[in-house]
């Protein structure tokens, strides 16, 4: 009877204390002051029974509930309860600087500044989360004025991706925003910040600002990932905004018609062979070129072995076209294979890598039209001076049809902060 007094006591103390200290040093609400007083108040009562009844120790008196959801990084620490006193965003940042060199006609070598990356996170509850991602890209024509206009500025802002996302669960995710599209591999595993891809350079099949596929895509994602026995299936199933009236564009301020693009995506990472993935993608949507409308029907696939030893990335896309109300279809085909393999000696710092790839577009494909194919290899090395920072030399041989072939030399270094 005496211990089980004693250790209400106790509370009544801690409590108070808490209390206290908590007034003193941290702004708090007056709804959870409210809630401690009124459980001291309880505890109290509950002791002066017991001190006339001799009644057991009562179990202890739970508190209420904070008036907030719990779960943001930003929180104050309330008697034994994390307390989020609103959002917290936090920032990632990436940067590149380069210098390269070629003999294409025209070019000159030199030093250029990559892209200024910002990736943010703001978690608004256990389950709702927004994140953003913004670059700035130095311009060519920085400081030129054209017919009396303003001079252009040093550097292009854009905001790649801002999207809001409701975790239901593991199995069932749903956002909206604007997305790099989930129609291969790469263009959702390395998104801006050159530091998180191994090679100087995207695949041509993803470049942004590329035509190929389309890089960006506006609208609503559901997603998830099941077990399936070990295989870990993951889908992805869009709707949305399809190309712009530029088609390396997304539908950003509206779709170009009524026609909305969808989009699935399934992939997996069977349990027995950690570090695979294999899956594939398809897209569909209406595109404008001027008067005329075209239907397309994107595909692709990909397998990835993705370890440090050795890292293999293998996609393929078919992009077929065809006219409303004619005849005929056009198809342009792309792939490419990347091998890398991080070096086990020198602390395993160097990490050389292969890339082959190809693009081919039929000369009559009218959406595609000033697009020319290519074929071409690359081979470099990139050595990690710190876990946050590394430094890439690369070499690049590249033939178009009709044109020269290009040979290339370029020396990047690229970090995250």
């Amino acid at each position: 009877m005496r211990r089980s007094l004693g250790w209400l006591c106790l509370g009544i103390l801690a409590a108070s204390g808490a209390v206290q200290a908590q007034t003193a040093n941290t702004p708090v609400s007056a709804e959870l002051v409210q809630t401690l007083l009124h459980r001291i108040d309880m505890l109290e009562k509950r002791v002066a029974e017991l001190e006339g009844k001799g009644a057991p120790a009562p179990p202890p008196v739970a508190a209420a509930p904070p008036a907030f959801p719990v779960g943001h990084d930003h929180e104050v620490e309330m008697a034994g309860q994390s307390i989020p006193s609103g959002p917290l965003m936090k920032v990632a940042g990436f940067g590149d600087f380069n210098f390269s060199g070629t003999d294409q006609r025209g070019t000159r070598s030199g030093f250029n500044e990559g892209q200024f990356t910002l990736h943010t996170t703001s978690v608004l509850s256990p389950r709702v989360t927004v994140f953003g991602e913004v670059t700035l890209t130095a311009r060519a024509d920085a400081g030129a004025t054209t017919g009396g206009a303003p001079a252009a500025p040093g550097f292009n802002a854009e905001l790649e991706r801002l999207l809001i996302r409701f975790d239901q669960s593991d199995y069932f995710k749903v956002s909206f925003g604007r997305y790099h599209t989930p129609i291969n591999y790469w263009n959702t595993a390395y998104h801006h910040g050159q530091w998180l891809q191994t090679t100087v350079s995207r695949p041509e099949m993803t470049q942004f600002g590329g035509r190929f596929i389309p890089v960006h895509f506006v609208g609503g994602l559901v997603e998830g990932a099941l077990p399936a026995g070990g295989l870990n299936l993951n889908y992805n199933v869009g709707l949305g905004n399809g190309r712009g009236p530029i088609l390396s564009r997304g539908g950003d301020s509206g779709d170009s018609n009524n026609h909305k693009a969808w989009l699935v995506n399934l992939f997996s990472k069977p349990d027995r062979f950690f570090g695979l993935q294999a899956g594939g993608s398809a897209y569909r949507d209406e595109v404008n070129v001027g008067p005329r409308v075209f239907n397309e029907w994107i595909t692709s696939g990909h397998v990835v072995w993705h370890k440090e030893t050795p890292e293999l990335i293998a996609e393929v896309a078919n992009v077929n076209h065809t006219e409303v109300g004619r005849p005929g279809s056009f198809n342009s085909q792309a792939y490419y294979v990347q091998f890398a393999y991080r070096l086990p000696w020198a602390k395993q710092l160097w990490k050389p890598y292969y890339r082959w790839e190809y693009i081919h577009i039929p000369r009559t494909e009218p959406v595609f039209a000033g697009v020319p194919s290519l074929a071409g290899s690359l081979v470099g090395i990139r050595y990690d001076i710190t876990s946050f920072a590394a430094i890439k030399m690369e070499y690049r041989n590249q033939r178009r049809p009709g044109l020269p072939r290009i040979n290339g030399g370029f020396l990047q270094t690229s970090f995250t902060f």
